[in-house]
């Protein structure tokens, strides 16, 4: 997949496109199964009508910059998030930096600017209650006026169910779904298994005392975790070698009273080596229990020797 992150350097600017394509818009967090199906249209179309697809998403999360008090914490980081994309097929992808000018920008001029000078569209396929433009003013009916004008189709799909047919799929059913440790719903919605991104970072080495070295990631603010707690899962390093692994996501009241935030450890399972400074991935697959407080760490050690366990089995 091609990705374009200067608007400058569209096309248009040089010579037009050999074909005309068949455009997407969205902030696209997580390419979770509902996305995933409105990118199979975007294919489908773009077949019939002898065009590439292209997708257009944004830097960050467009709250951040209208809305940042209530901004939602990240499904993917935008590298996650073109490696998913370009897995769905996807030939282009123009990521737009959204700052405080892209947000006072009109509809109409986003259109013209993106839709039509950028990719030459000759069809828009968004979600039906698709909104974007200052002031939220772009939808669907003015996608559909400004085609009729400019020369492109427009397709509004509606939102896609859930395997049991009785809710939308959208990002913030899965953030819901994440917020109560419910990862395996999670993933049935998202097509994968919820996964985290950081760095090994050296913590206080208790894990290792106790006869269960961890890898402590680090993770940017922007990622929503789970809730707090013992999960079972997987830990990808750099070169691809997995690792079934015991995860504790939480704030280690047994020795602190109040940390300030969540810190992710992942033991991996039947593994001995330095993990120090890598670039780790994490997936969730089932969380065992809540996160506890112990009275000593003999009961910690014996309840950790049983959630590596219960890992161990639920993994198998």
């Amino acid at each position: 997949m091609k990705v374009v992150t200067d608007l400058d350097a569209c096309p248009p600017s040089h010579d037009q496109p050999s074909r005309p394509t068949v455009v997407t818009i969205g902030a696209y967090d997580g390419v979770h199964v509902g996305h995933q199906a409105i990118l199979a249209r975007v294919r489908a179309m773009a077949d019939e009508l002898d065009c590439t697809t292209a997708v257009v998403t944004f830097d960050r999360h467009p709250a951040t910059v209208v809305r940042p008090e209530s901004a939602p914490k990240l499904l993917t980081d935008l590298g996650q998030k073109l490696e998913l994309l370009a897995a769905a097929g996807l030939d282009e992808c123009v990521v737009v930096k959204f700052g405080k000018e892209r947000s006072r920008q009109s509809a109409e001029a986003f259109v013209k600017e993106v839709i039509v000078d950028c990719l030459a569209a000759r069809a828009v396929v968004v979600g039906h209650d698709f909104h974007f433009g200052h002031r939220r003013e772009g939808n669907v009916p003015l996608l559909q006026r400004m085609g009729a004008e400019l020369g492109f189709d427009v397709l509004g799909v509606s939102l896609a169910a859930d395997d049991t047919g009785s809710e939308p799929v959208s990002s913030t059913r899965v953030r819901a779904l994440l917020a109560a440790g419910d990862v395996e719903v999670a993933a049935r919605l998202l097509g994968r298994s919820h996964e985290v991104r950081g760095t090994v970072v050296r913590g206080d080495a208790r894990g290792r005392e106790l006869g269960f070295p961890t890898a402590n990631v680090a993770l940017s603010d922007e990622i929503l975790l789970p809730a707090d707690g013992i999960y079972a899962g997987w830990y990808e390093q750099p070169g691809g070698e997995v690792h079934a692994a015991a995860i504790s996501l939480g704030r280690r009241p047994t020795f602190y009273q109040q940390a300030e935030a969540s810190v992710l450890e992942a033991h991996l399972l039947d593994f001995d080596g330095r993990l120090y400074d890598e670039a780790a991935k994490v997936r969730f697959s089932v969380r065992l229990r809540g996160e506890e407080r112990f009275d000593s760490e003999t009961e910690l050690v014996e309840q950790m020797g049983r959630d590596v366990e219960a890992a161990r089995k639920v993994l198998a």
